[in-house]
């Protein structure tokens, strides 16, 4: 049943408060090719999680203390295990009890006695969605990509690591991302009152005196709105340099901010580059540019924006 490359074996963290169903499930799921982490709480269950990362999670609805609900709930909050996919199984079958447990934010529910055929065609769907989206975000994260995510409720999904390292050196404040989020909230909620018309890009000051812009490029589903953020002064400004020098697409990325007067070591952050992945590149902008220090080159892209 695994779907990860060969010689790894995908890991289901059961959740229950039954010996004899921690048993049957443990015995099946091995058979199949997992490997089981078993808790007998929703307390057990945080704990595990949060020295072994699962890739899916397979909880009880109705335990003592910490109940299957609140602990999803508490799962989904740890952005280290928000993208985890949690199954519920219960022996509650009223159509509230299912509101609740996909509200908690379980992708599937599961009436027990379980049918262990279904469970595993469950798991391998959800498995394989959940690494699909995955790698979608790894993807985004090495190309250096401006994005985040969220929620209608302002909270945040994901964010690039290029978007969080942006927000805080043009603000100086590490809880920006958190005040643009719930500024999307109220966008969000007014695009769906007003959605003819609504424009698709929010200008936001953030502090600092700088501004930026996000520009909505789609929903995931109903919970995962996908923003990709650049400057307020131009929302093209890289790709401007990039055609206007004959740049590649990182080469006019450290161009612009090098005319926004960062430093390498900042640039770096931003990009997510090594320092002398940045000196590489600067080498490559002073022969394009017939420049031959960052001065120069600075003076170079901001005329050329300047036209804009």
């Amino acid at each position: 049943m695994s779907s990860n490359a060969p010689g790894q074996r995908d890991i289901v963290l059961v959740v229950d408060d039954s010996p004899d169903t921690l048993g049957f499930l443990t015995s099946a799921l091995e058979k199949a090719g997992v490997t089981v982490l078993v808790a007998t709480s929703g307390e057990a269950a945080l704990s595990i999680a949060a020295r072994v990362t699962p890739d899916m999670v397979l909880m009880d609805a109705v335990m003592p203390g910490m109940d299957g609900f609140e602990t999803c709930r508490n799962i989904k909050a740890d952005s280290a295990l928000a993208h985890v996919p949690v199954i519920f199984m219960t022996g509650l079958t009223e159509t509230e009890h299912v509101v609740h447990a996909l509200e908690s934010g379980g992708v599937d529910y599961l009436t027990k006695p379980i049918d262990i055929d279904e469970l595993q065609a469950r798991i391998r769907v959800h498995l394989a969605n959940a690494r699909s989206v995955q790698n979608a975000r790894i993807a985004l994260d090495a190309a250096g990509r401006h994005l985040l995510a969220v929620a209608p409720s302002g909270r945040v999904q994901w964010s690039t690591p290029q978007a969080q390292q942006v927000l805080k050196m043009m603000s100086g404040r590490d809880d920006t991302l958190e005040y643009v989020a719930g500024e999307l909230a109220r966008w969000i909620s007014k695009a769906g009152e007003t959605p003819a018309g609504h424009s698709a890009t929010l200008t936001l000051e953030i502090g600092n005196g700088a501004k930026i812009q996000l520009h909505h490029l789609g929903s995931i589903g109903a919970e995962e709105y996908l923003f990709r953020l650049t400057t307020a002064d131009h929302p093209n400004q890289d790709a401007i340099l990039r055609e206007h020098f004959s740049l590649t697409v990182r080469e006019a990325e450290v161009l612009l901010w090098i005319a926004k007067g960062k430093s390498n070591r900042d640039i770096g952050d931003i990009l997510g580059l090594s320092p002398r992945t940045v000196n590489k590149h600067l080498e490559q902008i002073y022969a394009k540019l017939g420049v031959e220090n960052r001065a120069s080159a600075a003076v170079r892209a901001a005329h050329v924006l300047h036209e804009l």
